[in-house]
Formats: C-alpha cells, sequence, structure tokens
C-alpha cells in the first residue's frame, strides 16, 4: 500500500538502491519498506523482464545453451538481502521457431514425463525428471555448497520468489537447494493457476538403503503412504496408482571381457596369468591397423535402457510380481552407446594412431633440414647446436633395428608386377604402394624408437646398408618386382628400388652357367627345323612408332630355352629357315617367328620377326637428365631421348639380322604399319607366284634426309645377342646405391611423408565396417584431400619456415578425426554383426554428432548419448551381449533389486508413481471450481541403485 507524507527526506538503507526515491521525492511506498519487501520487489523485477523477453531476446543478454539439451538455456541474475549474495537462474526451453512451448495444462500442469505420456529422454534437466516441470527457478546462495544449510531461511527464501511470482501472475516452479550437497535436496512451489497449489521436496540416501526400499513392492507402499490417512490401511484398500519404470542394464566393457576371459582361464587351467594379455583377446585383433598397434576400444560399453509405462497397479502385491518380470516384457528397449566424446586438439596426440605418428613424422621433417647427410644426425659429436635436436636423441638396442630389418628383408616376401600397386587406392600420391619395400620401411619408421629425426637416420642408414649387402651378393630385393616398368606415378626412391631390382635380376642372368640354360651342343642340333626357325610366338615383338616410354613387352632372356636355341644356332652357322635351304638361309640370325605370313619386298622370302632388346628401364630423374631433342630432324619426327634413338638403332640391327634381304620398308611395314600405304589403285594381294605386295611409305617417311632412313643406312646387322647393351645393370646398380647413400634429409623426409600417408590410407581403408556409408564418403573424401596436401613435397621447394609444415600438421589432425570414426565403424560392425540396422543407426547418430564440432573447441564437453531403439527381433541380440557372469563373478555383488537379464540386475532403476484426486483427500474443498480427480495430486520419482536412493515427492493441495 501507498501513502503521502509531508516530510521530505527518508533516511536510505545501506542496502537500498533508492530509485524510487530519486523520482519521487515525497513519495514514501511502504510495500517496499523493510528490506525484506524489496528483496521481493527485485525477484519480482527480474522475474518480469524474463517474462516479457522473447527467447531470442534472453540468448541475446547472455542466456547459456545447457550441455544435456540443445533446445534448453538458462539465464542467471544476482540478488543482494542483507548481507547475504543470492543467484537465481531461469530454465527454459525453445522449440525450432525460437518461442517457448506451451508450459501449461490444467489437467496436467507444466508438467513432464508422467505415465500416460512418459518420457524419459535424457535432454531433461534434473529437476524436470524429478517433479515433471518444464520452465522454473533456481534460487541459491552463492557460497561454495550453494546450498541452504538453514531451514528457516530457506522457508524464507521461497517463500520471497512464491510472492514475487504471484505478483507477476506466473506459473513457473520455483526451487531452493538445501542440505548437503551430496544429497541433492530441494524444496519448491508453484503457483497452478487456480486454488491449488503444487509443493515439492527431494533429498536422497547415499548409504545404507533400508533393505524393504530396494524392492517395488516397499517403494508402492512408501508412495501410497504419503496420502493414506494411516499405514493400517495399506493391506486393505485399492489404490489405482499410476506406474512407470525405466530400467538401465550396462553392458560390460571390451576391457571387463578380457578380464572375464582371463578368470575363465584362471578357472579352467589353475594358472595366476597376471602378464600381459594375449594378442587373442584383443578387439582389433584382425583388423588391419593391428600390425602397428593396438587401438583403444572407442565403445566402452553399451547402457540398456528397459521401459514400462502406462501401468496401472493397485496393490502391493502386483508389484511384487513386477520386480520378478522379465525385461523382455519391457514395451521399450533403447540402446545408447558408451563412447570417448573428447575430440582430439592440435595440441593433444594423446591416442595412439597412425595420426599421432604421422604428426612426429611431420616434425622430422622440420628438423631434416639442420644436417647435410643423415649421418650428421646419428654422430655423437653432432654440431648442429640444436637444443631440440639434442634432447630428440633416442639410444635403441641393436636388436631393435635389427628385428626391423629382418622383417623388412625377409626372404622369399616376393610380389610380381601385375600385383604390384594393382590395388594401390592411393594412385594419385607419389608415394610407394602399401606392399612395396619402402612403403613397409616408412610405415615400420613410424613406430621405431620415437619416430624422430635420429630415430630414422638409424634405421634409414641400416636400411641401405641391407640394400647394398642385397646388391653385392646378387640376392634379389624383396617386396620388389624385378620385371615391368619402372612405376613413374611413384616416388623416385620407389623408383631407385625398383631400378636395382631389375638390374640384380640382369645381374644374375649373366652370371649363369651358359651350358645350363642351353644343354649341350647335340641337344640343339637335334632339334627339328620348326623349332629352330620359327620358335615361339610367344616372343614375338614389335614396337609401335614413336613409342619409347620404356613399356614394351616382355624379352627372351638369357635363362630362356628358346634364346639359347637361337644364339647356339647363329653362332654355329647351323641355322635353318624351311625345307628349302638357301644361301641366306645360313647368315639369318636371330629369328623368333616368321611375321604374319608377310613377305620381303624385294625377295619372295617370308619376313621373320626377329628377337630385340627390351627397352631400357629409366627412373623419373633420368628422364629429366636426357637432353631433349637432341638431333633437329627436318621431317617433324624428334627423339624425346638418345635412349629413344638407341633403342630403335638396335632393333633395326636386330631386323635386319634376322631378314638378310630386307629394306628399309620392309622395317616400317613391320615396326611401323601406320607409315606404310597400300596402293588402291591395284589388287594388293599375295599372287600365286609370292609375288610382293605394293604400296608405298607415308609422307614423313618418304621425305629426304629422313631420320629412320639414316640410322637404318648406319645400322649393322646383328642379332640383339651380340648387340651392346642398352643397359648396363651394374653401372645402374652402383648409381642407385650411390643415390640411396647420398640422399639429403628433407629429400628422404619428404618422399616418407608422402608414402607414409598413403600407406596408412590404404592400411585403413582395407578395415571392414559393413554398410557404413557415411563412412565409405569420409574415406573418399579423405583420398581427395590427401593429393594436393602433399603435392607441396614433390615440388622439392621446402624449407624450414615453410607454410608446408603446418598445413602438415592440419591434415594430421584431419586424419585424427578420420582414424576415430574409422575404429568406431569397425567395433560396432563387429559388436552388432547379427543386427547391422542397430550399427548403421548408431553410427549415423555419432557422425552427426561429431561431425559438427571437429576442428573446433568447445567450452563444455557434451557427451554422446542418443539412444537407438531396439526392435523387438534384436532383442535377444542385445541381451547376448550381457554375458553370464561366471563362478568368480557371482560373489562379488550381492544382487537385491531384480528383473535381472542375463544374471545381471540393473545398475540404475528409475519410477514414477502418480494419482489424480483421492476421494475423501483433507486438501481437497467442496466448492473448489476445478475438480480435484482431474489434476495429478500427488507424484514421487524415485531414482536408485543397490547403494544409494533418491525421492522427489510433489503435492497439490488447496491452502
Amino acid at each position: 500500500m501507498a501513502s503521502f507524507s509531508i516530510s521530505t527526506k527518508v533516511e536510505p538503507d545501506a542496502d537500498d538502491d533508492c530509485v524510487a526515491e530519486e523520482e519521487f521525492e515525497n513519495f514514501d511506498d511502504f510495500t517496499i519498506a523493510s528490506p525484506w519487501e524489496r528483496f521481493i520487489y527485485e525477484i519480482e523485477a527480474v522475474c518480469r523482464d524474463w517474462m516479457t523477453d522473447s527467447p531470442k531476446r534472453l540468448l541475446d543478454k547472455g542466456a547459456v545453451a545447457l550441455v544435456y539439451s540443445n533446445y534448453s538455456y538458462k539465464v542467471n541474475s544476482e540478488l543482494k538481502y542483507g548481507t547475504e549474495s543470492y543467484c537465481m537462474e531461469y530454465y527454459f526451453e525453445t522449440n525450432n521457431n525460437g518461442v517457448r512451448p506451451c508450459t501449461f495444462d490444467l489437467s496436467s500442469p507444466n508438467t513432464l514425463g508422467q505415465p500416460g505420456t512418459a518420457d524419459w529422454r535424457s535432454g531433461f534437466h534434473d529437476l524436470q525428471l524429478c517433479f515433471g516441470v518444464k520452465e522454473f527457478l533456481v534460487i541459491s546462495p552463492k557460497s561454495v555448497s550453494s546450498t541452504v544449510l538453514d531451514a528457516p531461511e530457506a522457508s524464507k527464501l521461497l517463500s520471497a520468489v512464491a510472492i514475487a511470482l504471484s505478483n507477476c501472475s506466473s506459473l513457473w516452479a520455483a526451487f531452493v537447494p538445501v542440505h548437503d550437497p551430496s544429497r541433492k535436496a530441494y524444496i519448491g512451489i508453484q503457483n497452478m493457476g487456480t486454488v491449488f497449489t503444487r509443493r515439492f521436496e527431494a533429498d536422497g540416501i547415499c548409504s545404507q538403503v533400508p533393505r524393504r526400499l530396494m524392492h517395488l513392492e516397499g517403494l508402492y507402499e512408501l508412495f501410497v503412504s504419503k496420502f493414506v490417512h494411516s499405514t493400517l490401511d495399506l493391506p486393505t484398500n485399492f489404490f489405482k496408482v499410476q506406474f512407470a519404470m525405466m530400467l538401465t542394464y550396462k553392458m560390460l566393457a571390451h576391457d571387463d571381457y578380457n578380464m572375464k576371459a582371463i578368470d575363465a582361464q584362471n578357472t579352467n587351467s589353475g594358472e595366476n596369468l597376471t602378464g600381459e594379455t594375449s594378442n587373442e583377446t584383443l578387439w582389433d585383433n584382425d583388423c588391419p591397423w593391428s600390425e602397428w598397434y593396438s587401438a583403444e576400444d572407442p565403445v566402452k560399453g553399451f547402457e540398456l535402457i528397459t521401459i514400462w509405462s502406462k501401468k496401472m497397479v493397485e496393490s502391493s502385491l502386483e508389484m511384487a510380481e513386477l520386480e520378478n518380470a522379465s525385461p523382455y516384457e519391457a514395451e521399450k528397449w533403447l540402446i545408447c552407446p558408451i563412447c570417448a566424446p573428447k575430440l582430439p586438439e592440435v595440441s593433444e596426440w594423446n591416442q595412439i594412431g597412425f595420426a599421432s605418428q604421422l604428426h612426429i613424422l611431420v616434425d622430422a621433417l622440420k628438423m631434416s633440414f639442420k644436417a647435410q647427410f643423415m649421418e650428421n644426425f646419428v654422430s655423437a659429436d653432432d654440431n648442429s647446436g640444436s637444443e631440440n635436436l639434442n634432447s630428440s636423441m633416442v639410444i635403441l638396442p641393436p636388436t631393435v633395428s635389427d628385428q626391423v630389418l629382418k622383417e623388412l628383408f625377409q626372404e622369399g616376401v616376393q610380389v610380381t608386377y601385375s600385383a604390384y600397386g594393382g590395388n594401390k587406392t592411393s594412385g594419385a600420391i607419389k608415394g610407394a604402394p602399401l606392399e612395396s619395400l619402402f612403403a613397409q620401411f616408412c610405415l615400420h619408421s613410424l613406430w621405431f624408437g620415437y619416430c624422430n629425426i635420429r630415430a630414422i637416420a638409424v634405421l634409414w642408414i641400416e636400411f641401405v646398408r641391407e640394400v647394398r649387402r642385397c646388391w653385392e651378393e646378387s640376392q634379389l630385393i624383396p617386396r620388389m618386382p624385378a620385371n615391368g616398368p619402372i612405376d613413374l606415378s611413384t616416388c623416385l626412391i620407389n623408383q631407385k628400388l625398383q631400378m636395382l631390382a631389375v638390374c640384380i635380376e640382369k645381374k644374375c642372368e649373366v652370371n649363369e652357367d651358359y651350358q645350363d640354360c642351353i644343354g649341350s651342343e647335340d641337344q640343339i642340333e637335334s632339334m627339328t627345323e620348326e623349332e629352330s626357325v620359327v620358335g615361339d610366338d610367344s616372343f614375338k615383338m614389335r614396337i609401335s612408332c614413336g613409342d619409347f616410354s620404356g613399356n614394351v613387352d616382355s624379352f627372351p632372356t638369357a635363362g630362356d630355352i628358346h634364346y639359347s636355341v637361337k644364339t647356339v644356332s647363329a653362332f654355329s652357322g647351323k641355322h635353318s629357315d624351311g625345307d628349302d635351304k638357301k644361301p641366306s638361309d645360313i647368315t639369318r640370325r636371330g629369328s623368333a617367328s616368321i611375321a604374319d605370313a608377310m613377305m620381303l619386298l624385294k625377295s619372295n622370302e617370308s619376313m621373320h620377326a626377329p628377337y630385340t632388346q627390351e627397352a631400357p628401364l629409366m627412373t623419373e630423374d633420368m628422364h629429366e637428365e636426357c637432353p631433349q631433342d637432341v638431333e633437329d630432324f627436318s621431317d617433324s619426327f624428334n627423339f624425346s631421348t638418345l635412349v629413344e634413338r638407341d633403342t630403335l638403332a638396335s632393333d633395326m640391327s636386330a631386323f635386319k639380322a634376322a631378314n638378310p634381304k630386307a629394306v628399309f620398308e620392309d622395317f616400317i611395314r613391320w615396326h611401323s604399319p601406320g607409315d606404310w600405304i597400300d596402293d588402291d589403285d591395284l589388287e594388293v594381294e599375295m599372287s600365286k607366284d609370292n609375288s610382293s605386295p605394293r604400296g608405298k611409305l607415308s609422307k614423313r617417311m618418304s621425305k629426304n634426309g629422313n631420320s629412320w632412313r639414316n640410322i637404318w643406312s648406319r645400322s649393322p646387322a646383328l642379332p640383339f645377342s651380340e648387340q651392346k647393351p642398352l643397359i648396363d645393370p651394374n653401372r645402374e646398380g652402383e648409381k642407385v646405391i650411390h643415390y640411396l647413400e647420398t640422399l639429403q634429409p628433407h629429400q628422404l623426409l619428404e618422399q616418407m611423408l608422402c608414402t607414409a600417408f598413403g600407406a596408412a590410407a590404404d592400411t585403413l581403408i582395407q578395415t571392414n565396417y559393413g554398410e557404413l556409408k557415411q563412412m565409405e564418403t569420409m574415406m573418399q573424401h579423405l583420398y581427395l584431400t590427401l593429393p594436393p596436401a602433399l603435392k607441396p613435397l614433390q615440388e622439392n621447394r621446402l624449407s624450414v619456415d615453410s607454410e608446408t609444415i603446418e598445413d602438415l600438421r592440419r591434415l594430421c589432425v584431419v586424419f585424427q578425426h578420420v582414424e576415430k570414426l574409422l575404429t568406431l565403424a569397425a567395433s560396432l560392425h563387429r559388436k552388432f554383426l547379427q543386427a547391422p540396422r542397430l550399427a548403421r543407426e548408431i553410427f549415423s547418430d555419432f557422425y552427426n554428432f561429431y561431425i559438427p564440432r571437429m576442428g573446433i573447441g568447445l567450452i563444455e564437453e557434451k557427451e554422446f548419448d542418443k539412444k537407438q531403439a531396439v526392435w523387438n527381433e534384436e532383442r535377444e541380440v542385445v541381451a547376448n551381449m550381457l554375458v553370464q557372469p561366471t563362478a568368480n563373478q557371482s560373489w562379488r555383488k550381492v544382487l537385491s533389486m531384480g528383473n535381472l537379464l542375463n544374471g545381471h540386475e540393473p545398475i540404475q532403476r528409475e519410477i514414477i508413481f502418480s494419482l489424480h484426486g483421492v476421494n475423501g483427500n483433507h486438501y481437497a474443498i467442496p466448492t473448489a471450481t476445478v475438480s480435484l480427480q482431474n489434476i495429478e495430486t500427488y507424484r514421487m520419482y524415485i531414482c536408485g541403485t543397490s547403494n544409494d536412493l533418491r525421492v522427489a515427492l510433489s503435492v497439490v493441495s488447496s491452502d
């Protein structure tokens, strides 16, 4: 009430803002005369502001999103009462349109989670679950405990909020935390907009729960005792109580499975297995990455939630029956994985995997610019002067590197060219195929020592020594093909190793005993004419004009019996070409077969296809060293390298030896058919007397001074067995060894990074994760990201301060995200082989939860708690994940809560009892405008385990 006074001055209170007195000097408002009334006024002013503002405006004023829900927020305000400071928080929800949802229904005012419409979603605040409210206030002191320990103070504080909300005509519930914080106790009140008021009270028992309250029957009697006049009425009266229950079972995590397996082994064998867990018990033992590391199972376990709802109970006997009911009778099953939600940060690499080791390899690349040779990082008297370099010293016993080299150079591990890189997924990355020697070296380097520059230097030097030993002892290099062309799409080190493998193979061929390959002279003379002349069609070769890339068919070697026969025939002068022995037949040498019944132009003899030398293999740097356009020919036909010109001259010499009466046009018809034009005006066909065909050379081949004709005129008639080899295996092999021994550190690390990224990705993509489309898309995106990110490493223009180093570190973060998702996908696939739909849905939920948070540092870390419904046909699969406890485990815990599933009781039980109206209830008034029967008069939420119990009660009254 307000009144006027002749007084012109009012002594202000120390804690009063004096706002009203400054505006109206002659006005005394006795409704806020005392501190208590001013405190209520302040609460009312804050509440009116919150009620007036829309949720969007509240967000603009600093409302904070709650971690447990996407649509729940809170806003707070500080208040003072005397010397005490309080914090009042307003919790509210918004829908997708940014407005408050409807919060009031007369028959169920502002409530949630009631039986019949029970909603157990994890997005509820603790008080929403306890009391079924949506919007509410919490006022608490600004102290260490944030609770009111004094009961009168708590009642006075709650009364102040209730009066303020009543003045605002607000239907919000208000709560005050009381008692010790561990009890999670509250008192509260809510104006229902009618003659009724709802009061709240919650408290908890943290230990020594009475045995009677561990069972459903005792909990039912606890609820009924709140509204019966006497406990003696319980056996004789039946109350229709609505009941809903949610039981949570926790599946054993993988570590528990390991313990279970070890316990079983101990029981069976009587041995105390205290050593490390064997590989057979690791969850990822058959995953492709298990060869390099064992990943922590990202699925720590599962929570299975079974829900009973919409059930009416009339006696405690029914509750006893429910306690013995099977969880299969529950209306709904939900499952939620227990995942490690922590997102990797750039500065945190605690999780072991390819990504963490690649990140260390990037650091090694940065360090590699500090020395000229790899030996500088190994020498004890290093003079680099870098503290970081000295701190990275790693001392490894020789047995460690010996074991790695033994695995790398394992005898008998060979790959053919057809299989080499045939299934290489990372083909766009200029590295080395996964199964190659250098790729395996890179993967081993990731786990050798600490993968720093010193450890890499130690392993590289030993690796090169082993490669030299293979070269000097003419031993085939394992994991490298000794045939086929050089793969120029790979890194230079891999090309060099492939070149060395070919050189070793050729050395072995030259060193073979010649007589062991060809047999005795008598065996040669006894061969038929057909065998000596026609030969094997598999050795017929023809090189297309202008194609000198080195990708040619294979040729016969010194170890081939057909090649040996032709060579001996040429040396002995005993070569036969057919039935008619003519003088020219004696000089024919190096013939592999008759060339498709073609006839020579100047004679009636058949054209013979010769044996030719293989085109020399060349690595990328060899192509760059060869001068381009070595000779300027006027016929517009230029050779790109000297090697190509020498190859053409070798083919011409071999053709002349196999066809002594051949002319230049015959060679063109065999070697480059496209440059021979048949004469269409005449009938070009073979006559009965084998007359020569008619035709002419193409325009470029018929020009004067044609380079091909010049080479033809200078080429002697020599079979390829008498020609100078186009490639010297000894010289080329030594050049490869020299390259490996003098390779600069940063050049090695650049090629190692390209290869390691590609090999790691190729390893991970072999993971079996079922039909998870998001994971497949993620892997495809990774392969599209790697090539452009690694391209700067191929340009050989990096420096220690290059921005590429930081780009590579960011690439490691992306790789880690993919690796984490892939590990989760593999784990879910393995656990739900019999229920693939659950694996797909759970992974899809986690994918949608995880992807928006990639690369974003969150202040509050939200755990993944999305639940997935279990279909009836999937329940058996999920239930079997709860393994029956062994004899050694059964004594560990006394079962006391009932509702067992495969011998396991729930880890938590949540129950909601509710009652709509009570006949003869002393709270009800006959003249009430709203029938009490339509209102939920009693509601009790119970949450407990075998060790603790929490009870929250709300009661509607008309006082």
